[in-house]
Formats: structure tokens, C-alpha cells, sequence
């Protein structure tokens, strides 16, 4: 088997759900991005990519008609450069990567670009029109249906999460996301993006275009505390924990990562930024979907010939405070590795998308810190856990 490496791995700022990017579609989003990652490689010939796949969680409405093809051409690809949307709920963006190493290790491509995209200010959770299966409410498959915050109560009650431990580690997750802020640390992977609205001016009686740079991610809360995350109510049970402020925010966002073997780093001379380990996905009860990292990190270590020692930073995505928890306490994680620039509570869960974001978090990170190994892993909607493991060189 080949070796894949990645080149960039760039991104947009993560927006809150109705927040900067409530009237930006998706496809101008993803379509910046794919555009940004080929300026950063000049060097390449952008009719040698042979694929871009991209992720997203409801591929529907200004998402829908593959995106990935749509984005493309407005990005100005060559129309030779095909383009297909996959979906795997919370880990579309990272399945995107693994798809798209996967043809360069077997020798059936040389350039491949992988991204994920998503707008939740435009489409809903779950999309406009969710019409579950009516069989599955005839036996014990009706766990399906669970929303996502229900299935983190299930997992607060199976393993014991208390409520302070989840305000906690959502402080955490926010002081964290602001010292890193405050540091610079997200400027090599956030590439700028300017949104124009218009807006109508009743003295003048006219439609003006207001633009605005947004370079941030837009959901880190300076002034939380965990007074404040304490005094919040339970938004999915009324005896239950989970708040808005312990659980991941809804957000808009889109990146990509441009992919390529040896060979072609060596034609069109590119620097590698680090090396595609490995990929594995998992199966869980979906009652309680949050733990699903349980089961698909041992097996990508195992399949990469690693133990978790050998980790130097993971990426964990924070669907819920809980279902972190759970995973962490269950592997025995090192909590000062897992999230060290903050997470999804602060940082935002645009779903499709994620898994793209929190790897360009993770290699650059890596590359300052100069360590090794790192991993993205998360929880996936309906019962699944992905992980994948990644070589800074």
C-alpha cells in the first residue's frame, strides 16, 4: 500500500447558527475554501486532481444537488475535476479524508482534494422534511429516532456524569478555545472570510451592501463562567443535565484538505504536512450514540500499530459534555491531550463539516508543537464512532 500525505489543511471561521454566516450559503462557503486551497498550493496543476469529495451531514436544499460538484466549478476547478457529497452524519468531513486516502494508497489516484460543509442557519437538524421509517417504531429499533439530546441523557444515566462535571469540562473547553484565540493559534488553518449583506437604508430608501470580515470563530464565550453554565436549565429532560452551555453549538463552517502521494509531491514540488495513518469506523447501540469513539479508537490503533501513548494530541469532538466524558473516563484518555485548543462546545459542531475542521486543528498543532501521532475522533447521529490517526512529518 502507498503512502498519502497532506499538503493543507485549510478552513473557514466556524459560525453560531444565525450568527455571521445566517444569510452566506453553503456553497459560497465551501466553493471559498476549495479556492483558498489552491492558491496556498500555486505550484500544482489543478487538472490533476482526480476527485474531491466533500461531506455533509444533510445534503439537502442550498446543500443539496452534490454539493461537492456544484462548489467545485464555482471555485473555478477545471471541468475536468469531478466531484461526488458523501454522508456519514458528524463524520462526513472526516470520512471525506479517509475516502480520499484511501485511492491514493491503493495507486488509483495521485492529487485528491476531501473537505465538509455545512450551514445549520439554513437547514435544520435532521433536514426540512425527517421521515423515519414507520417499521422501526414496531420493535426495539424505535431507539433510532432518539434526538441527540436525548441519547446524551442515556449516556449521562449509564455512566454516571454528573452535572458539575459537564459545566466543568464545558468551561474548560471554553478557556481553552479563548487562550488559544488570544494566542494566534487558529491563523494558519482560518482563512478569512468576507460576508456582504444588504441591507436597507430608509434615508436613502436603497438596498447597501454591507461587507464584514469575519476571522474568527464566532461561538468562543470570553465571559462564561461556570456560575453561568450552572444557572442554565435541561433542555431535554427536566430531571436531566444537559444545557445548552454543556453541549456542542449548532454552526456554519466549511474546509478542505488537499491530498497527494509521493508522487505527485515530488512533481509539482509540495511539502508535505503530515501522512494518513489510518481510518476506522464503529458501531454502536443509538440510544447511546456518544460513545461510539469507544469502540473506533482501539481499532484504528490497532490497525495502525499504535497505543494510545503513542498520541500526542486528539482531536474529540464535543457533541455533549457527557458523551466526551463517558468516552474519556471509559479509554482512559489523557484530558491534557484530548481538546488542548478547546472543542465543539466553544468552537462549534457544523456536523458534515467537523471532522474536516478538527483535522486542520490537529495538524497544525502538531506542527508547532512538533510531536508525532494525533487523532480525530467522534461520536456519529444513529450509533457509529470514527477515528482516525494522523503523522505530523
Amino acid at each position: 500500500m502507498k503512502d498519502c500525505y497532506i499538503v493543507s489543511a485549510l478552513r473557514t471561521p466556524v459560525g453560531k447558527a444565525g450568527g455571521v454566516f445566517k444569510y452566506t450559503r453553503p456553497d459560497d462557503l465551501l466553493s471559498f475554501i476549495l479556492k483558498q486551497s489552491l492558491s496556498a498550493n500555486p505550484s500544482l496543476d489543478p487538472s490533476s486532481i482526480d476527485d474531491v469529495i466533500i461531506g455533509c451531514a444533510m445534503p439537502e436544499a442550498q446543500q443539496g444537488l452534490n454539493i461537492a460538484r456544484i462548489a467545485l466549478l464555482l471555485a473555478d476547478y477545471p471541468q475536468s475535476v469531478a466531484g461526488v457529497t458523501v454522508n456519514r452524519f458528524c463524520a462526513s468531513g472526516l470520512q471525506s479524508i479517509a475516502q480520499a486516502a484511501d485511492r491514493i494508497r491503493l495507486g488509483e489516484a495521485q492529487v485528491m482534494v476531501a473537505g465538509g460543509v455545512e450551514s445549520m442557519s439554513m437547514i435544520p437538524m435532521s433536514g426540512h422534511t425527517p421521515s423515519f421509517n414507520p417499521k422501526i417504531f414496531a420493535n426495539e429499533h424505535y431507539k433510532i429516532a432518539y434526538g441527540m439530546g436525548v441519547t446524551a441523557e442515556q449516556v449521562v444515566q449509564k455512566y454516571r456524569i454528573g452535572r458539575q462535571e459537564q459545566d466543568n469540562f464545558a468551561l474548560q473547553s471554553h478557556k481553552r478555545a479563548a487562550k488559544a484565540q488570544s494566542a494566534n493559534l487558529f491563523a494558519d488553518e482560518i482563512i478569512p472570510y468576507t460576508v456582504q449583506n444588504h441591507i436597507y437604508n430608509p434615508q436613502t430608501q436603497n438596498a447597501e451592501t454591507v461587507s464584514t470580515v469575519v476571522t474568527a470563530d464566532e461561538g468562543v464565550r470570553l465571559d462564561t463562567s461556570f456560575e453561568k453554565l450552572t444557572a442554565l436549565k435541561p433542555v431535554f429532560d427536566k430531571n436531566g443535565s444537559v444545557t445548552a452551555g454543556n453541549a456542542s453549538q449548532m454552526s456554519d463552517a466549511a474546509g478542505a484538505v488537499l491530498l497527494c502521494s509521493e508522487r505527485a509531491l515530488k512533481t509539482f514540488n509540495l511539502e508535505p504536512l503530515a501522512r494518513f495513518v489510518g481510518y476506522s469506523v464503529s458501531g454502536v447501540a443509538p440510544e447511546i450514540m456518544g460513545i461510539g469513539p469507544v469502540l473506533a479508537i482501539p481499532k484504528v490503533l490497532k490497525q495502525c500499530g499504535l497505543e494510545q501513548e503513542n498520541l500526542a494530541h486528539i482531536e474529540l469532538n464535543e457533541a455533549f459534555a457527557a458523551q466526551s466524558l463517558a468516552v474519556i473516563h471509559n479509554l482512559g484518555l489523557d484530558t491534557d491531550i484530548v481538546n488542548p485548543l478547546g472543542g465543539a462546545i466553544a468552537l462549534g459542531h457544523p456536523l458534515g463539516a467537523t471532522g474536516t475542521l478538527r483535522t486542520a486543528t490537529l495538524l497544525h498543532h502538531l506542527r508547532r508543537s512538533n510531536n508525532r501521532y494525533g487523532m480525530v475522533s467522534m461520536c456519529i447521529g444513529s450509533g457509529m464512532g470514527a477515528a482516525a490517526v494522523f503523522e505530523h512529518l
